[in-house]
Order: structure tokens, then C-alpha cells, then sequence
């Protein structure tokens, strides 16, 4: 799709328009379809080729509520299986816009260095999402003792007449030392 082509869609340009506000992002035109990016990582594509609306985001939160909206499925080329939703609109068709404008700003949160995520804080449009992960740094005791287990050398078992041998009595120990 060309650039002035995808320019013609009110609906494109609004949700392009929002995505270049956010802090460090740019446009670009990878294939002919509109990319917005921020520091050379995309996290919208959009473009449609029969002049309605199409975009694919990242959506690591709401994708599986994502994908059950009738006009949403999981993006091609394997991204999908990352959190990758695309979503068509025929042209015509009024997209959900406020439900879209939240979709581009979890991408962005997604995508973007955390620094720069902090600098558009919590806002209103932000999307309901699960409570983010917890990070994986373990506490002092804690690494103590995954460091001990992978330090320790691991015990091989002991053959197996030796350990029938200990199993029998003294007494048939002694004949059979004999």
C-alpha cells in the first residue's frame, strides 16, 4: 500500500497520529505498509488493501481477549504465537477507536525501553490488564542455596552388588568372604 493511499482513511491516520505521540517513536514504510516504531522496534503495523483499516500490536496482556472479538486473529508469520493480534476493518465499518487506542498504547508499553515508558506514566487510555510479573531476583538465602545445589557434585549411585552385599546380614557376609 502507498503511503498517500493509506492517508485517505480518517480512522488510520487518527490511531497514527496517536501512536507518534507517544515518547521516541517514528513512522516508517517497511513493504509499502505504515510501521510505527519506537527505538527501531515496531509496535503497530497498519495498512489495509481495499482502503478500510488493518493493524497488527502486540497485545502481551489482552490477547486472548483480543482474539475473540470477531474482526481480530492472531497475526501471520509467526508472530501471533509472541502476542501479535491483527484486526481488519472493511471499509465503511466504523473500527472501535477507544478499544484500538488502548490496543496501540499496551503495544507501545510492550515494545518501548522502560524508560521511556515511564515518562507517559499511567494514564486513562492505559488497558485493564493482569498485574504485570514479578521479577525473578531471588533473595539472598535463596541464591545461597541454588548456588549450593548447583555446585554440589552429584552422588552416583553405587553399583549393584555393592548394594546387595551391604543389604545382607553380617554373618553372610563372613562366608562369603571366605
Amino acid at each position: 500500500m502507498s503511503e498517500s493511499k493509506s492517508l485517505d482513511n480518517p480512522h488510520e491516520l487518527a490511531l497514527r497520529d496517536f501512536a507518534l505521540s507517544f515518547p521516541g517513536t517514528h513512522e516508517d514504510f517497511p513493504w509499502g505498509h505504515r510501521a510505527l516504531k519506537v527505538k527501531g522496534k515496531a509496535f503497530v503495523f497498519m495498512g489495509h488493501e481495499r482502503g478500510g483499516l488493518g493493524l497488527s500490536v502486540k497485545l502481551p496482556q489482552s490477547n486472548a481477549a483480543a482474539l475473540m472479538m470477531p474482526f481480530a486473529t492472531p497475526t501471520g508469520y509467526g508472530l501471533g504465537k509472541s502476542g501479535w493480534v491483527s484486526a481488519d476493518f472493511p471499509r465503511g465499518e466504523a473500527p472501535p477507536m477507544e478499544m484500538l487506542r488502548q490496543w496501540v498504547e499496551e503495544s507501545y508499553r510492550a515494545v518501548a525501553p522502560k524508560k521511556l515508558v515511564e515518562q507517559i506514566g499511567s494514564t486513562a487510555s492505559a488497558p485493564v490488564a493482569a498485574p504485570a510479573k514479578k521479577s525473578a531476583k531471588k533473595s539472598a538465602p535463596a541464591k545461597k542455596a541454588a548456588s549450593a545445589k548447583k555446585s554440589a557434585p552429584a552422588k552416583k549411585a553405587a553399583p549393584a552388588k555393592k548394594v546387595a552385599a551391604a543389604k545382607k546380614k553380617p554373618a553372610a557376609r563372613a562366608k562369603q568372604a571366605r
